[in-house]
Protein backbone atom coordinates (compact mmCIF):
# COMPACT_ATOMS: atom_id res chain seq x y z
CA UNK A 1 0.00 0.00 0.00
CA UNK A 2 1.14 3.41 -1.06
CA UNK A 3 -0.67 6.38 0.69
CA UNK A 4 -2.95 8.91 -0.67
CA UNK A 5 -0.80 12.55 -0.06
CA UNK A 6 -2.93 15.25 1.26
CA UNK A 7 -1.89 18.11 -0.17
CA UNK A 8 -2.50 21.09 2.55
CA UNK A 9 -1.39 23.76 -0.02
CA UNK A 10 -4.45 22.94 -2.29
CA UNK A 11 -6.89 22.32 0.38
CA UNK A 12 -5.66 26.03 1.80
CA UNK A 13 -6.17 27.48 -1.17
CA UNK A 14 -9.64 25.83 -1.82
CA UNK A 15 -10.78 28.07 1.56
CA UNK A 16 -8.76 30.76 0.12
CA UNK A 17 -10.58 31.18 -2.45
CA UNK A 18 -13.86 31.39 -0.10
CA UNK A 19 -12.59 33.76 1.55
CA UNK A 20 -11.78 35.73 -1.17
CA UNK A 21 -15.22 36.04 -2.03
CA UNK A 22 -16.36 36.99 1.60
CA UNK A 23 -13.75 39.28 2.10
CA UNK A 24 -15.23 40.98 -1.60
CA UNK A 25 -18.51 41.01 -0.18
CA UNK A 26 -17.46 42.55 3.45
CA UNK A 27 -15.68 45.07 1.46
CA UNK A 28 -18.59 46.25 -0.65
CA UNK A 29 -20.59 47.33 2.39
CA UNK A 30 -17.68 49.32 3.82
CA UNK A 31 -16.32 46.54 5.73
CA UNK A 32 -12.74 45.57 5.48
CA UNK A 33 -11.16 42.44 7.77
CA UNK A 34 -7.33 43.90 9.32
CA UNK A 35 -5.57 42.06 11.48
CA UNK A 36 -2.89 43.30 13.73
CA UNK A 37 0.05 41.34 13.80
CA UNK A 38 2.92 41.97 16.36
CA UNK A 39 6.21 40.57 16.22
CA UNK A 40 9.04 40.80 19.42
CA UNK A 41 12.80 40.00 18.50
CA UNK A 42 14.39 38.25 15.66
CA UNK A 43 13.67 35.01 15.89
CA UNK A 44 14.03 33.81 12.23
CA UNK A 45 11.29 30.92 12.61
CA UNK A 46 9.10 34.09 13.85
CA UNK A 47 9.81 36.13 11.31
CA UNK A 48 9.37 34.19 8.41
CA UNK A 49 6.00 33.02 9.73
CA UNK A 50 4.54 36.83 10.41
CA UNK A 51 5.84 37.49 6.54
CA UNK A 52 3.86 34.77 4.95
CA UNK A 53 0.79 35.58 7.09
CA UNK A 54 1.23 39.26 5.86
CA UNK A 55 1.35 38.49 2.40
CA UNK A 56 -1.58 35.90 2.70
CA UNK A 57 -3.92 38.97 3.73
CA UNK A 58 -2.87 41.17 0.82
CA UNK A 59 -3.94 38.28 -1.62
CA UNK A 60 -6.71 38.40 0.26
CA UNK A 61 -8.28 41.84 0.60
CA UNK A 62 -7.11 41.85 4.59
CA UNK A 63 -5.55 44.74 5.91
CA UNK A 64 -2.62 43.91 7.61
CA UNK A 65 -0.86 46.24 10.79
CA UNK A 66 2.43 45.09 10.71
CA UNK A 67 4.15 45.84 14.21
CA UNK A 68 7.87 44.61 14.81
CA UNK A 69 9.46 45.49 18.10
CA UNK A 70 13.33 44.75 19.56
CA UNK A 71 13.33 41.62 21.61
CA UNK A 72 14.11 44.14 24.38
CA UNK A 73 10.35 45.68 24.33
CA UNK A 74 9.01 46.37 27.97
CA UNK A 75 5.51 44.33 29.27
CA UNK A 76 4.65 48.34 29.65
CA UNK A 77 5.35 49.19 25.67
CA UNK A 78 3.28 45.96 24.50
CA UNK A 79 0.67 45.87 26.54
CA UNK A 80 0.26 49.55 25.37
CA UNK A 81 0.34 48.74 22.02
CA UNK A 82 -2.02 45.94 22.41
CA UNK A 83 -4.60 48.20 24.70
CA UNK A 84 -4.53 50.25 21.84
CA UNK A 85 -5.10 47.84 19.09
CA UNK A 86 -7.45 46.38 21.27
CA UNK A 87 -9.53 49.67 20.33
CA UNK A 88 -9.20 50.51 17.06
CA UNK A 89 -11.72 49.55 14.60
CA UNK A 90 -9.61 48.90 11.60
CA UNK A 91 -8.24 46.07 13.39
CA UNK A 92 -10.65 43.27 13.65
CA UNK A 93 -8.11 40.13 15.19
CA UNK A 94 -5.22 40.93 17.19
CA UNK A 95 -2.57 38.12 16.54
CA UNK A 96 1.09 38.13 18.94
CA UNK A 97 3.35 35.91 17.87
CA UNK A 98 4.79 33.15 19.62
CA UNK A 99 7.20 32.37 21.85
CA UNK A 100 8.13 36.10 23.12
CA UNK A 101 11.16 37.02 24.66
CA UNK A 102 11.63 35.24 28.02
CA UNK A 103 11.20 38.96 30.35
CA UNK A 104 7.64 38.67 28.41
CA UNK A 105 4.84 36.37 30.47
CA UNK A 106 3.14 34.99 27.33
CA UNK A 107 -0.02 33.98 29.47
CA UNK A 108 -0.01 38.02 31.02
CA UNK A 109 0.23 39.35 27.64
CA UNK A 110 -2.64 36.76 25.62
CA UNK A 111 -4.97 37.77 28.58
CA UNK A 112 -4.58 41.73 27.52
CA UNK A 113 -6.19 40.60 23.85
CA UNK A 114 -10.09 41.39 23.36
CA UNK A 115 -11.24 37.76 22.98
CA UNK A 116 -13.31 39.59 20.44
CA UNK A 117 -9.97 39.85 18.43
CA UNK A 118 -8.20 36.96 19.65
CA UNK A 119 -7.65 35.36 16.24
CA UNK A 120 -5.38 32.81 17.33
CA UNK A 121 -7.59 31.42 19.93
CA UNK A 122 -5.59 30.92 22.89
CA UNK A 123 -7.20 33.67 25.45
CA UNK A 124 -8.46 32.14 28.65
CA UNK A 125 -12.22 33.16 27.50
CA UNK A 126 -11.73 31.65 24.11
CA UNK A 127 -10.59 28.34 25.71
CA UNK A 128 -12.80 28.17 28.15
CA UNK A 129 -15.76 28.76 25.44
CA UNK A 130 -14.44 25.72 23.13
CA UNK A 131 -14.15 23.53 25.39
CA UNK A 132 -18.35 24.35 26.73
CA UNK A 133 -18.52 23.83 22.51
CA UNK A 134 -19.57 27.33 22.69
CA UNK A 135 -19.14 29.79 19.39
CA UNK A 136 -15.69 31.26 19.69
CA UNK A 137 -12.80 30.91 17.54
CA UNK A 138 -10.90 28.18 17.19
CA UNK A 139 -7.08 27.96 17.66
CA UNK A 140 -5.56 27.40 14.36
CA UNK A 141 -3.54 24.63 14.04
CA UNK A 142 -6.17 22.23 15.70
CA UNK A 143 -8.91 23.90 13.78
CA UNK A 144 -6.72 23.70 10.46
CA UNK A 145 -6.58 19.84 11.16
CA UNK A 146 -10.05 19.36 11.31
CA UNK A 147 -10.72 21.19 7.87
CA UNK A 148 -7.93 19.03 6.77
CA UNK A 149 -9.44 15.41 7.88
CA UNK A 150 -13.08 16.38 6.43
CA UNK A 151 -11.97 17.87 2.76
CA UNK A 152 -9.93 14.93 2.55
CA UNK A 153 -13.51 12.74 3.05
CA UNK A 154 -11.94 11.32 6.50
CA UNK A 155 -14.11 9.87 8.93
CA UNK A 156 -13.98 11.24 12.66
CA UNK A 157 -16.97 10.49 14.03
CA UNK A 158 -16.59 7.17 16.05
CA UNK A 159 -13.57 7.01 14.96
CA UNK A 160 -10.28 6.29 17.25
CA UNK A 161 -7.70 8.63 17.44
CA UNK A 162 -4.64 9.42 19.08
CA UNK A 163 -3.27 12.80 19.63
CA UNK A 164 0.64 12.82 20.25
CA UNK A 165 1.47 15.68 22.06
CA UNK A 166 -0.41 17.53 24.86
CA UNK A 167 0.59 21.27 24.25
CA UNK A 168 -1.82 23.91 24.69
CA UNK A 169 -1.16 25.08 21.36
CA UNK A 170 -1.94 22.04 19.43
CA UNK A 171 -2.51 18.80 21.63
CA UNK A 172 -5.02 19.74 23.66
CA UNK A 173 -7.54 22.03 22.09
CA UNK A 174 -7.34 19.45 19.15
CA UNK A 175 -8.28 16.62 21.48
CA UNK A 176 -10.92 18.89 22.54
CA UNK A 177 -12.16 20.00 19.42
CA UNK A 178 -12.38 15.77 17.95
CA UNK A 179 -14.18 14.50 21.08
CA UNK A 180 -16.68 17.04 21.07
CA UNK A 181 -20.22 15.90 20.39
CA UNK A 182 -20.80 18.23 16.80
CA UNK A 183 -19.81 17.79 13.11
CA UNK A 184 -16.07 19.09 13.89
CA UNK A 185 -15.63 15.46 16.07
CA UNK A 186 -17.47 13.03 17.93
CA UNK A 187 -14.15 10.34 17.97
CA UNK A 188 -13.14 8.60 20.54
CA UNK A 189 -9.71 10.07 21.71
CA UNK A 190 -6.52 8.91 23.88
CA UNK A 191 -3.82 11.88 24.22
CA UNK A 192 -0.17 10.17 24.54
CA UNK A 193 2.53 12.23 26.17
CA UNK A 194 5.96 12.01 27.29
CA UNK A 195 4.77 9.88 30.10
CA UNK A 196 3.09 7.30 27.90
CA UNK A 197 4.20 3.91 28.61
CA UNK A 198 4.13 2.53 25.56
CA UNK A 199 2.85 4.84 23.00
CA UNK A 200 2.81 2.01 19.89
CA UNK A 201 0.44 0.13 21.55
CA UNK A 202 -1.78 3.32 21.95
CA UNK A 203 -1.23 4.31 17.77
CA UNK A 204 -1.42 0.93 16.82
CA UNK A 205 -5.15 0.61 17.53
CA UNK A 206 -5.94 4.24 15.84
CA UNK A 207 -7.78 5.19 12.72
CA UNK A 208 -6.27 7.84 12.76
CA UNK A 209 -2.81 9.48 14.34
CA UNK A 210 -1.72 13.14 14.52
CA UNK A 211 1.33 13.86 15.63
CA UNK A 212 2.42 17.01 17.54
CA UNK A 213 5.13 15.77 19.80
CA UNK A 214 7.98 18.06 18.37
CA UNK A 215 10.39 15.42 18.05
CA UNK A 216 11.61 13.93 14.22
CA UNK A 217 10.95 10.43 13.94
CA UNK A 218 8.43 9.93 16.79
CA UNK A 219 6.36 7.82 15.07
CA UNK A 220 7.47 4.95 12.34
CA UNK A 221 6.31 2.60 10.24
CA UNK A 222 6.08 -0.51 13.16
CA UNK A 223 3.86 2.30 14.92
CA UNK A 224 0.82 2.41 12.59
CA UNK A 225 -2.15 -0.30 11.29
CA UNK A 226 -2.17 -0.70 8.03
CA UNK A 227 -4.88 1.44 6.19
CA UNK A 228 -4.64 4.39 9.18
CA UNK A 229 -4.80 8.09 8.53
CA UNK A 230 -1.35 10.03 9.93
CA UNK A 231 -1.57 14.15 10.16
CA UNK A 232 1.97 15.43 10.64
CA UNK A 233 1.55 18.56 12.96
CA UNK A 234 5.37 18.26 13.76
CA UNK A 235 8.53 20.93 11.65
CA UNK A 236 11.41 20.18 13.11
CA UNK A 237 14.75 21.50 11.68
CA UNK A 238 17.43 18.70 10.48
CA UNK A 239 21.09 18.86 9.62
CA UNK A 240 21.34 18.58 5.58
CA UNK A 241 24.66 20.00 4.21
CA UNK A 242 23.44 19.39 0.63
CA UNK A 243 20.91 22.51 1.23
CA UNK A 244 21.99 25.85 0.90
CA UNK A 245 20.61 26.73 4.79
CA UNK A 246 22.54 23.60 6.11
CA UNK A 247 18.95 22.57 7.32
CA UNK A 248 15.73 21.10 6.08
CA UNK A 249 12.64 20.71 7.37
CA UNK A 250 11.20 17.10 8.69
CA UNK A 251 7.54 15.96 10.90
CA UNK A 252 7.42 13.83 13.35
CA UNK A 253 6.50 11.30 11.37
CA UNK A 254 8.75 8.46 9.43
CA UNK A 255 7.48 9.78 6.24
CA UNK A 256 8.95 7.56 3.58
CA UNK A 257 8.01 4.36 5.71
CA UNK A 258 4.81 5.61 6.86
CA UNK A 259 3.63 6.33 3.67
CA UNK A 260 3.87 2.47 2.73
CA UNK A 261 1.27 1.56 5.21
CA UNK A 262 -1.22 4.34 5.99
CA UNK A 263 -4.30 5.22 3.69
CA UNK A 264 -3.39 8.98 3.80
CA UNK A 265 -0.77 11.25 4.59
CA UNK A 266 0.39 14.51 5.61
CA UNK A 267 3.98 16.03 4.15
CA UNK A 268 5.89 18.16 5.70
CA UNK A 269 6.02 20.90 3.97
CA UNK A 270 3.10 21.43 2.59
CA UNK A 271 0.68 19.59 5.00
CA UNK A 272 -0.84 21.13 7.79
CA UNK A 273 1.67 24.47 7.63
CA UNK A 274 -0.95 25.83 4.90
CA UNK A 275 -3.91 25.03 6.96
CA UNK A 276 -2.43 27.23 10.21
CA UNK A 277 -2.35 30.40 8.04
CA UNK A 278 -5.64 29.85 5.99
CA UNK A 279 -7.62 29.90 9.74
CA UNK A 280 -6.52 32.61 10.92
CA UNK A 281 -7.60 34.37 7.88
CA UNK A 282 -10.90 32.64 8.57
CA UNK A 283 -11.17 33.92 11.99
CA UNK A 284 -10.24 37.59 11.40
CA UNK A 285 -12.50 37.56 8.51
CA UNK A 286 -15.17 36.00 10.68
CA UNK A 287 -14.18 38.71 13.58
CA UNK A 288 -14.64 41.49 11.03
CA UNK A 289 -17.84 40.49 10.62
CA UNK A 290 -19.21 39.75 14.40
CA UNK A 291 -18.06 43.22 14.66
CA UNK A 292 -19.55 45.03 11.89
CA UNK A 293 -23.36 43.13 13.48
CA UNK A 294 -22.84 44.27 16.80
CA UNK A 295 -21.83 48.04 15.27
CA UNK A 296 -25.09 47.65 13.48
CA UNK A 297 -27.20 46.71 16.28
Amino acid sequence: MSAQVIDGVRIAEEVRRELREQVGALRAKGIVPGLGVVLVGEDPASRSYVTAKEKACAELGIHSDDNRLPATTSKEELRRLIHKMNGDPRISGILVQLPLPRHLDESEILFDIDPAKDVDGFHPVSVGRMMLGQETFLPCTPHGVIVMLRRSGVKVSGAEVVVVGRSNIVGKPLANLLLQKSELGNATVTVCHTGTRDLAVHTRRADIVIAAAGRPRTITADMIRDGAVVIDVGVNRVPDASKKSGFRLVGDVDFDAVSQKASLITPVPGGVGPMTITMLLLNTVEAARRQAGRATA
